[in-house]
Parts: C-alpha cells; structure tokens; sequence
C-alpha cells in the first residue's frame, strides 16, 4: 500500500515538531541552571550568516502549517514573526500544531497532482502536490529543525540523537 499524503505530511510534522518544543524546553532548562539568559539561545547561530535560533522555528513551523494548508486547498495561517523567548516560541509550535491537527486527512490525500505556487522574492515557484512536499517541504522542514538542534547543541545543550527523534 501505498502511503498517503496526509501520513507523509501532518504525523511527521507533528512528531518533529514535539520533538523541537522537548529540545527548546531542554535548553531552557539548561540556561536557568547554569544563568545563562534566554536571549543568547534565542539569538543563537551556528554562524554568522546564518539565521538565529528565533527564525528556524519560525521557519519550521512555517513550513509544516503551510504545506498542511496548501496541500488541503486551505488558506495558510499568517503568524506574526515576532518571537523572542523560548515562551514565545513554544506558543508558535502549539499554535501551528493545533492548525495541522486540525486538518482532516481525506483533505490533505489526493493532493499528489494538486497545483502549488509559491511566491519567492520575484519569482514565483511552481509543484504538484507531491513534489512540493517531498523536494521542497519536508527538505526545508527538516533543514531547519536540525539547524535548531545544530544551534542549541554547539551551545552546550545536552542534547543527543535521541532528543532529535524523540525517542526516551
């Protein structure tokens, strides 16, 4: 049997980013027992063209509620960017989680040849449905929720392979 594309999407982005809201609890944790402020985790990179730890969870999330939506049919939720806290951002993760939950599967399946544009600065990119979410979506997704981890480790966060995946 084949795999839909409600399976290869929302259960994924529901796992990682339960997996990224444990991982940003962890480095919270871990700043408070050694005094460390909120804001050099936040303001984190792992270099200096890169962005900081506040817009790879935007981005991630971004990610996952707008393919849930564009795969759907839906309207893409539109979230202010403005976090700066790990309390903000743990918000961002439930807030997208609830949108993505709340798409029903029949839905998001059959959306394999469903036409996708997207604008990106002046051009725009065009996909079916299946190729948006598996050379575009889960690449970018996944992308960012490791570069969160990369940051949050690089800081001293014990963190582990475990924590990535969310296995106990």
């Amino acid at each position: 049997m084949a795999i839909s594309m409600y399976r290869a999407s929302v259960p994924v982005f529901v796992q990682f980013l339960n997996n990224l809201s444990a991982i940003l609890a962890k480095a919270a944790e871990y700043g408070e027992a050694k005094k460390i402020e909120p804001a050099v985790f936040t303001g984190g990179r792992l270099c200096a063209d890169m962005f900081p730890l506040t817009r790879q969870v935007q981005i991630a999330t971004d990610m996952a509620k707008g393919a849930a939506a564009r795969l759907a049919g839906a309207e893409v939720p539109s979230f202010a960017d403005t976090e700066t806290t790990f309390e903000d951002l743990q918000a961002r993760i439930k807030k997208t989680l609830d949108f993505i939950q709340s798409v029903k599967p029949e839905a998001i399946d059959g959306s394999e040849e469903r036409d996708i544009v997207l604008k990106s600065g002046p051009r725009e990119l065009h996909f079916k449905g299946e190729a948006y979410l598996t050379t575009f979506v889960l690449p970018n997704f996944f992308f960012h929720i490791t570069t969160a981890y990369g940051i949050l480790r690089h800081m001293g966060v014990d963190l582990g392979k475990k924590d990535y995946l969310g296995m106990k």
